[in-house]
């Protein structure tokens, strides 16, 4: 499995097309989407390219390819907007046998995780990228932001290909981060 994974887009329609234009060029078959894809909320600024309507309108371009969930801006008038569905609060993904549990990361927290039994935990939220290990052994993943970075990092975005998780530069695709997955 060949995967993108997209967080925090929050509405800019020139960062998503920039972090699609990866999809081809990474062979990817699908695409995971963390979460808050439309609005900027209420405590960020406008992001750069800002256009809802135009990240819909890339977006639902690849909807047969995305899994999404929901994040703490989006809301059930985006999926209006939407011809996937992107309102879940979490979702498994099996690929051979790994686990990997999707969610934003402001409902299920790592720790509250550890139920799902599962080998990857991929969230957004935080805007800042992590490629790591727990003590408990689970993976935790999160690609950063492609619009509204924190942390003094650049825009980014992730790379999930068959047990190893990438954290690539947006406007350059060099790798900021990498961690292969063992199931244990």
């Amino acid at each position: 499995m060949r995967a993108l994974v997209i967080s925090d887009i929050h509405g800019s329609s020139q960062a998503t097309e920039k972090a699609l234009n990866y999809f081809e060029k990474l062979h990817c078959q699908s695409i995971f989407l963390l979460g808050d894809l439309l609005y900027h909320g209420p405590r960020n600024p406008l992001p750069g390219g800002h256009d809802p309507a135009g990240v819909a309108k890339l977006l639902n371009s690849f909807k047969d390819k995305i899994v999404a969930v929901r994040g703490n801006c989006d809301a059930e008038v985006d999926q209006m907007m939407l011809e996937f569905p992107c309102l879940s609060d979490s979702s498994m993904i099996y690929d051979n046998e790994m686990r990997l549990f999707m969610s934003h990361g402001h409902l299920f927290p790592p720790e509250f995780f550890l139920h799902y039994k599962a080998e990857a935990y991929f969230s957004g939220h935080t805007h800042i990228f992590t490629a790591t290990q727990n003590q408990d052994g689970v993976y935790l993943l999160n690609p950063g932001s492609i619009s509204l970075p924190k942390g003094g990092n650049p825009p980014t975005f992730g790379f999930y290909e068959s047990g190893k998780f990438q954290v690539l530069h947006l406007d350059t695709g060099k790798v900021l981060a990498q961690i292969e997955l063992k199931k244990e």
